[in-house]
């Protein structure tokens, strides 16, 4: 067996051995089920509400262009990179559940009680595997706050490598900048993420090592250093 399948199964046989982890895995893997379950419903039903439509000034100053595959290979990037550390590191993988569970609960909320009608020169994102939550359905209203920066910048706080870190920032920041160039989200929406994904990430984390203590992980994970 190839070291790495060796170091992901001695780090996850480890994580699994501490009950903490497994009573904070659990829940955490079904609540994750359940939001990515409920998505397509939910940005259906938001779909067909009639919102307001800001004024945006820097969206006026900016020019419509489809980046779709741009963002789409900064996003699954990110993601694919994400993916990758937490098989290495259970602990990475927990935070990031809890985290998101937690991301996604404010954004629906913020959507629910902040309809917006999209931007004025929006270019429809074509993104065939984030589309799978919308339910293979064209979503133009789930705007504030924007669910991409969120992730991203989500998998920013989550990664323990500085290379990493500064990776996912900079495609953070480069995101941010080709979502509005296509006007697919208004500049509030991107502003307000990265604050509702921090507070998100420190109750996910508070809710894991609140229970998981350095002794009891395995030693290539890093997370809580």
């Amino acid at each position: 067996m190839p070291c790495f399948l060796v170091q992901i199964k001695n780090n996850w046989a480890a994580a699994l051995g501490d009950p903490n982890f497994r009573k904070r895995l659990i829940p955490g893997c079904l609540l994750l089920i359940s939001v990515l379950s409920s998505f397509p419903f939910f940005f259906q039903a938001i779909e067909k509400r009639n919102g307001t439509l800001l004024d945006d000034w820097i969206l006026q100053r900016l020019p419509s262009v489809n980046l779709s595959v741009a963002i789409f290979v900064i996003i699954w990037t990110i993601g694919l990179l994400a993916i990758i550390r937490a098989m290495k590191d259970p602990y990475i993988f927990l935070i990031f559940s809890w985290s998101y569970v937690f991301v996604s609960l404010f954004r629906a909320l913020a959507i629910t009680f902040i309809p917006l009608n999209p931007p004025v020169g929006l270019v429809q994102l074509i993104d065939p595997l984030s589309n799978t939550f919308y339910g293979h359905a064209i979503i133009t209203k789930d705007l504030f706050f924007s669910g991409h920066t969120s992730t991203i910048f989500l998998i920013f706080l989550t990664l323990k490598k500085k290379e990493d870190k500064i990776l996912a920032l900079a495609a953070t920041f480069f995101l941010a900048i080709l979502l509005m160039l296509q006007h697919i989200h208004y500049a509030v929406d991107i502003l307000a993420a990265p604050a509702f994904t921090y507070l998100s990430y420190l109750i996910g984390r508070r809710i894991v090592i609140g229970k998981i203590g350095r002794n009891s992980r395995p030693e290539s994970a890093e997370i809580f250093d």
